[in-house]
């Protein structure tokens, strides 16, 4: 049996697709009773931040969206040594490269988790500040949580129906449904950017 378990999201919520690490955690949290020593985690994009949450844990999986080359809202696992290529696969946004430094750091520190697994979503959209999860990527969250505890499973953690406390989980208004549910429409509120300041895309 695995001791020590982290689980976490990394993300920016802000930013579409982006959320969909720090959603997982969170729909995590609402769904399942996890025992004692597995610590859920919305880690943001905290960075090396994480550094001490990784050298308390025997295993990890982590929930992100990962640009793999592949149809917009396909899952892809990735395990172990084949983690750290995959979180700055194609470097999609500032927060993989800070993870990938984490491991990386964790490797040379010597306290990097023995067994990791990435559960990644392939994006629809990015650019869209304010926005929400895409359907075909939300509607991959019940996917991941499956894989998560299956993992869990393996690993000798039993997971069972319930509800856990979530390590930096967003405020209430944050919170998914809350946050979708009061998005502006695009008349009262921009997408991508102030044109005055940022140079539009053709």
């Amino acid at each position: 049996m695995t001791d020590r378990v982290l689980i976490l999201g990394i993300g920016n919520l802000l930013w579409a697709d982006e959320g969909f690490g720090v959603r997982c955690v969170e729909a995590m949290a609402q769904s399942y009773a996890l025992p004692e020593g597995v610590t859920l985690l919305d880690g943001g994009t905290q960075g090396l931040y994480l550094l001490p949450f990784l050298e308390a844990a025997d295993a990890m999986i982590v929930f992100d969206a990962i640009d793999y080359g592949l149809p917009p809202g396909t899952m892809k696992i990735v395990r172990d040594d084949e983690v750290p290529a995959f979180m700055g696969a194609k470097k999609m946004s500032l927060h993989q490269t800070g993870f990938q430094e984490v491991i990386a750091t964790a490797t040379l520190m010597g306290y990097r988790p023995a067994k990791m697994v990435l559960i990644g979503c392939q994006p629809v959209e990015l650019e869209d500040f304010g926005g929400g999860l895409r359907p075909a990527v939300a509607a991959r969250i019940p996917q991941a949580l499956e894989i998560a505890r299956a993992t869990l499973a393996d690993w000798g953690v039993t997971v069972t129906e319930g509800r856990s406390r979530a390590e930096g989980l967003a405020q209430a208004p944050l919170l998914r449904d809350a946050y979708e549910a009061g998005r502006p429409s695009e008349d009262d509120a921009c997408r991508i950017g102030d044109a005055r300041f940022f140079p539009q895309v053709p």
